[in-house]
């Protein structure tokens, strides 16, 4: 294509001569289209692997966030950026916009490329799409590391077009024009615009072309702090949620659940009385239990809440937590012979905890003879359609599955169990459904973080640490929802033997960052009774958690100071600057009243680093202070966060994320856990699930974003979680002293009577200043 490789001017944002070049394409369409063409990356291999995983990380070879990275490749020229006559450019995310951000940074990315105002970029989430394969799964802080290149290099392209039509409209040569703000200049003042070059850009045939991209020394866009393009409309009220979409005919839908996890339907006895309540259309037994559909929200809490059910036993029927404790304890893997050199080890147990986002499982559905549409927030819409497919016996073609965007995720929406269930009622009504759970459906029969132990044992002489072991027994984690293809796919490439699913994804998502001689770290799982999920951070908060307290435990031993035995053995500068910000920003070491007390922390994960450092409250006053149903105790009083995450894209939503990083850490150090008994969970509602709250934030919470180290934006989403978690362990453990060694630190406090499991859901409020369920 004349003048594509020709270099531009500084101002139109393409790199000087000599820069690496991409290849992309320029698609045949009525307005200008384009796409990247990358080559498929394969992880990095190792020459061996024991399944004892000694000595070396393989996450120093290669990462999990790595193998997605790659398996995503491949297809990353189908997704495109295309420039419209009204000035807009629009971009088609494969990915779930959860309140994570990414439709701003990845709008970022393109107004950055192609000089235009970040105003007038539209990023949309995409329909499912199979063809895709393994570049349309949300998950493992991988989205703007995946996307980063591929999105940059299809708007690159685009600008270079945009270019080549303005050369030819405004009688100037290419390296004669400037673009800003979509604005292209040319010789003698005369301009045009994106907007006014959208058709003339366009191809009639796919053409392949090269191009470059933007220097990060000339970035105005990428690295400047942005607000959400979409929070004026989240305030405002005008953000579309599934609950929120008007399907012609999708009427409200619930679901009368059994009382025990995973319970059937025996029998419905009143099926004909519940049908004949006001604007009740219909009731039908599904898989999971009994479907209502009416006019109203409230007319199907109150038709659940009359249904008589008898129930078949569930797949938990009689367990307990002390129940699954025993099983965890003979599913333990051996640590092997004692050390013939000091050591310190200990047991570490972690309750269930709930894996509910703020906006409940829930999804629309219209299920026709010969084809079906659903809309739901789902991060594996590719696996979800093919599952509906396959339910309603239908072709793949036949299912369209939207994306909507969602409220919180935290892993529970790479799972589409309502999804599921809104066809099969869809399907058994004949009619659409608007299906949405109750808050007790999602504590009771939705996904849950497994109940895990992890046992550590770290040989040392002096203060020279040896060997490092530790053995993670945990309740199976569920991952089939997109996670366990991708690792089937890539499994001849990667340096783990023959390990399976859950064992794969915990050494390619566990680092070890200290110099702690001989290590190793193994993964046995136990009990499929249970529906559990990925929740943010995965197995990385437990983990963590547990090596922290004996870093801790070992530097009291060895009468060193907990943050310089970490600055010590961390192997690398870069996670050395962390730790140290941290303790020079959170004054480490300075004088605190007795029941008080700091703890710091350090993780890293797929190419990023964090460090935390904590002051927590444990005095009597402010353990015991009074608060309706609640669980108190300690109280985080401040956190200093650092994280270097290489590049960052947008440091106000990356600054966003580490707030909510740190909350998700008080919560599972202190005080969020479910309560397992005869086979339920006790919680039933947020008012007896007890995230942090408002009593438990910290009032000094202090964000630092490191310098980029890098190049090229790390890991970020979950990152900070298991460094909080980690942190406020360690300080509960020095203000108290004594190490905490059950989580949360307050499981055994029970502040609420637990609601009838019968009828499933709660009675709703009466008025509007009472309590809501």
């Amino acid at each position: 294509m004349p003048g594509a490789d020709r270099p531009a001017p500084p101002s139109s944002g393409s790199p000087a001569l000599g820069r690496r070049r991409f290849l992309g394409y320029v698609l045949a369409a009525p307005t200008l289209v384009t796409a990247a063409e990358l080559a498929p990356a394969e992880p990095a291999r190792a020459e061996s692997a024991s399944a004892d995983i000694p000595s070396a990380d393989i996450t120093e070879l290669v990462d999990l966030n790595d193998v997605m990275s790659a398996a995503a490749l491949p297809t990353s020229g189908l997704i495109t950026v295309q420039v419209h006559t009204d000035e807009t450019v629009s971009f088609a995310l494969p990915r779930a916009e959860v309140g994570q951000g990414i439709t701003t940074s990845t709008a970022m990315l393109i107004a950055e490329e192609m000089d235009v105002p970040l105003a007038n970029v539209r990023v949309t989430l995409a329909d499912a799409r199979p063809e895709l394969v393994f570049n349309q799964l949300t998950g493992g802080s991988n989205t703007t590391i995946a996307t980063y290149t591929p999105v940059r290099v299809a708007a690159a392209v685009a600008r270079g077009r945009l270019l080549e039509a303005a050369a030819v409209a405004l009688d100037s040569a290419v390296t004669e024009l400037t673009i800003r703000a979509g604005v292209i200049t040319g010789r003698a003042g005369r301009s045009t615009t994106v907007g006014a070059l959208a058709e003339k850009a366009a191809a009639l045939r796919t053409q392949r072309v090269s191009t470059a991209l933007k220097p990060s020394d000339r970035f105005t866009v990428i690295g400047t702090p942005q607000g959400r393009i979409d929070a004026l409309d989240a305030v405002t009220g005008r953000k579309k949620f599934t609950m929120d979409l008007d399907v012609p005919g999708a009427a409200p839908t619930m679901v009368c659940r059994p009382p025990t996890i995973n319970g059937r339907v025996g029998s419905v006895a009143n099926a004909d009385e519940v049908r004949a309540m006001p604007g009740v259309t219909d009731v039908v037994v599904i898989t999971t239990g009994v479907a209502v559909r009416a006019r109203t929200f409230g007319q199907c809490i109150d038709a659940v809440r009359a249904l008589r059910v008898s129930w078949k036993p569930g797949s938990a029927e009689g367990k307990s937590d002390e129940t699954v404790r025993r099983e965890l304890a003979a599913a333990e893997l051996p640590l092997g012979l004692p050390p013939l050199t000091p050591s310190v080890e200990g047991r570490f147990t972690f309750h269930f905890r709930s894996n509910s986002a703020l906006e409940t499982n829930c999804a629309i559905a219209d299920v026709r003879s010969d084809r079906a549409e659903v809309w739901s927030s789902l991060k594996a819409p590719i696996v979800a359609k093919e599952a509906i497919a396959a339910r309603l016996g239908l072709p793949l073609g036949a299912v369209t599955v939207h994306v909507t965007e969602g409220g919180g995720s935290f892993g529970r929406k790479l799972f589409f169990d309502a999804a599921l269930e809104a066809v099969e009622i869809s399907r058994k009504t004949g009619k659409p459904v608007k299906l949405m759970w109750h808050r007790a459906d999602d504590s009771r029969q939705g996904r849950t973080h497994p109940m895990a132990t992890s046992r550590v044992r770290i040989a040392h002489v002096g203060d020279t640490v040896l060997s490092y072991k530790q053995r993670h027994t945990s309740v199976a984690t569920d991952l089939g929802h997109g996670f366990g293809e991708i690792l089937t796919a890539m499994a001849a490439k990667l340096p783990v033997a023959d390990l399976g699913f859950s064992e794969t994804f915990f050494q390619l998502s566990q680092s070890m960052p200290y110099d702690f001689g001989v290590s190793s770290r193994l993964l046995n799982e136990t009990d499929k009774g249970f529906n559990t999920g990925s929740m943010r951070n995965v197995y990385s908060p437990d983990v963590t958690c547990a090596r922290e307290l004996m870093i801790d435990k070992l530097a009291s031993k060895t009468g060193k100071d907990p943050y310089r035995f970490r600055r010590d053995s961390l192997k690398d500068e870069r996670s050395r600057a962390v730790l140290e910000k941290v303790a020079e920003v959170g004054r480490w070491g300075r004088v605190m009243p007795d029941g008080t007390a700091q703890g710091i922390a350090f993780h890293s994960e797929y190419h990023s680093a964090s460090a935390v450092l904590v002051e927590i409250d444990c005095r009597p006053g402010t353990v015991g202070r009074p608060v309706r149903d609640g669980v108190t105790g300690p109280r985080v009083t401040k956190v200093v966060l650092a994280v270097d995450a290489g590049l960052t894209v947008n440091p106000r939503g990356l600054e966003a994320q580490m707030m909510g990083c740190a909350m998700d850490g008080i919560a599972l150090a202190l005080t969020s856990s479910l309560h397992l008994r005869d086979g339920y969970f006790l919680e039933a509602s947020w008012d007896n699930y007890f995230y942090t709250r408002q009593w438990n934030t910290p009032p000094e919470l202090d964000i630092v974003i490191m310098p980029d180290t890098t190049g090229k934006p790390g890991g970020a989403g979950e990152l900070g979680v298991a460094a909080s978690m980690a942190a406020v362990a360690c300080a509960y453990g020095r203000a108290t002293g004594t190490m905490p060694t059950t989580f949360p630190v307050n499981h055994g406090t029970l502040s609420f009577e637990p609601k009838p499991t019968t009828p499933p859901v709660p009675q709703s409020p009466t008025d509007g200043l009472d309590h809501a369920y």
